[in-house]
């Protein structure tokens, strides 16, 4: 009987969650699109996990896209400890993609830690954007 119930309130729990106006859209283009991140955290916040879920629905709609994700961090800390950071940023942006039914095959991943800054700067209102994984077609 318990089970019965379970299964009866997962049910209506997975229905308002559909008609709940959830933000997760399919862009047009997969080109540029970011994901950002905490300072010195992999972390997949609730809108990088929208924006991905985002992407996947377009991979699911177009089977013949591959892409890269590219791991960035801001100007703070090592090279070498920004480069681990930027692949570890790509490969749970990767992870998101993938649980949701993409081919892995289809994802490369590469991090360039803090050399590629997307704004140039300095500051938190600077270093904000630099933390992010980027998504490109291939």
């Amino acid at each position: 009987m318990k089970i019965k119930n379970f299964a009866l309130l997962a049910g209506a729990a997975g229905m308002l969650a559909a008609c709940g106006g959830s933000s997760v859209v399919a862009p047009e283009d997969l080109n540029n699109q970011r994901v950002f991140f905490a300072f010195n955290s992999s972390e997949i916040s609730d809108s990088a996990r929208d924006n991905l879920l985002g992407q996947a629905l377009y991979m699911q709609e177009n089977e013949d896209v591959k892409v890269q994700i590219a791991g960035n961090c801001d100007e703070r800390g090592s090279t070498e400890y920004n480069l681990a950071l930027g692949a570890r940023r790509a490969n749970a942006a990767k992870r998101v993609l993938v649980e949701e039914g993409i081919d892995a095959k289809r994802i490369s991943t590469i991090s360039y830690g803090k050399e590629r800054p997307l704004v140039k700067g300095s500051g938190e209102d600077v270093w904000k954007f630099n933390r992010n994984a980027t998504t490109t077609v291939k």
